[in-house]
């Protein structure tokens, strides 16, 4: 995916707003618990000290994260992109071809992957399986108990 992270328009609106919160409101309460840890005295032992400097580490690291991520986003407008076969915003149903169960996903980012909201990662392992396969071909997934073969069933995307 040359270093692109595909985001639909409310993907990215929503990490834009999650990294707005963590600038603001987000760094304002990690500065607080800092100084209201630092009033409590001796910071050698300290571990409330400890805990707000580490707390304000990982939402930094967060902060770093999201900026990369928005940094090399490009966004997907579903409608010029190719029904015949699978891509990133497509909405597939596949058969499970050992117990005949159908299952419908769509593809996405991986910061926009929500596996209970039947929202795949096209990094993911079933994702990879899946791109580029069209309507009856044999998608074949590689997990840990053997590889799974599915029956790309429909296409559509909205």
């Amino acid at each position: 995916m040359a270093g692109y992270n595909y985001l639909t328009k409310e993907g990215h609106d929503k990490l834009k707003a999650e990294l707005e919160d963590l600038k603001t409101r987000g760094r304002d309460e990690a500065a607080r618990a800092i100084a209201e840890a630092r009033e409590k005295g001796d910071l050698s032992e300290n571990a409330e000290y400890d805990a707000a400097k580490n707390a304000q580490g990982m939402l930094e690291l967060r902060i770093n994260e999201l900026e990369k991520v928005m940094a090399n986003a490009r966004i997907l407008d579903g409608s010029h992109l190719d029904e015949s076969k699978v891509t990133v915003l497509s909405n597939v149903t596949i058969r499970n071809l050992k117990t005949m169960k159908e299952m419908s996903y769509k593809l996405v980012s991986e910061s926009e992957a929500d596996l209970k909201a039947g929202r795949v990662s096209v990094s993911s392992p079933m994702g990879a399986g899946l791109l580029g396969k069209t309507v009856g071909d044999l998608a074949v997934v590689e997990t840990p108990r053997g590889n799974m073969e599915f029956e790309i069933v429909n296409i559509s995307i909205d």
